[in-house]
């Protein structure tokens, strides 16, 4: 475990990138924002990474109280990593560092790194500005699926792959449109009038994006 470097100031700013200021740390977070993780899956997902560095930040976001690490009973008999609520306290701060940085994304480079699930929390943020209710979304993208719950802070906020149970309204985007959604260029509702976005379901959400 790494020793704690301080900014020394007594700045709440300060303190809090005492604690979440090291590289990684924050995408970190993004990632066990749905739900428990095990390291391999957290490796894989944070391409950049090493080993090393990746051991290190869940230390000390240990010993921050940020993330605890249990074992899975048998079969899985594997550990995971999740956040604790003090962890989870940083999902409006990872939210709004999303909305400053979108119009930094420009248009994807070759060297970009990119995982469906990424994608999850600006449109978690489309959705809310869109006035969308809450519910179960299930999203298709070109790099594959995941689903998100919208507008709901207590558990997970999106998992990989298909909804666990029938989704209160399915998005399927094209490239070109998610990108654009994702740095602020496209709303949702415009994205869904233009047909850049298909809205299926037949409950109250997704009627309120097809009519938004």
């Amino acid at each position: 475990m790494s020793p704690r470097r301080s900014y020394d100031q007594y700045c709440s700013a300060a303190r809090a990138l005492d604690v979440v200021g090291d590289r990684w740390t924050l995408l970190i977070v993004r990632e066990l924002l749905a739900g428990p993780r095990r390291y391999t899956d957290l490796h894989a997902d944070l391409p950049g990474v090493s080993t090393d560095v990746l051991a290190s930040r869940l230390k000390d976001m240990e010993r921050d109280g940020l993330t605890t690490r249990r074992r899975l009973p048998p079969p899985g008999a594997a550990y995971v990593y999740e956040l604790t609520g003090h962890g989870r306290e940083l999902l409006p701060v990872l939210q709004a560092l999303g909305e400053w940085g979108a119009p930094l994304l420009g248009e994807r480079r070759a060297t970009d790194a990119v995982r469906a699930h990424w994608f999850a929390l600006p449109l978690s943020r489309v959705l809310r500005d869109a006035g969308a209710g809450t519910g179960l979304v299930e999203v298709r993208l070109e790099e594959g699926e995941f689903h998100l719950w919208a507008g709901d802070e207590d558990g997970p906020v999106y998992g990989d792959g298909p909804a666990p149970e029938e989704p209160d309204a399915r998005l399927s985007f094209d490239a070109a449109a998610c990108e654009a959604v994702a740095r602020g260029e496209l709303s949702l509702p415009e994205a869904v009038r233009e047909g850049r976005v298909e809205v299926l379901g037949e409950g109250a959400l997704a009627k309120e994006l097809r009519e938004a």
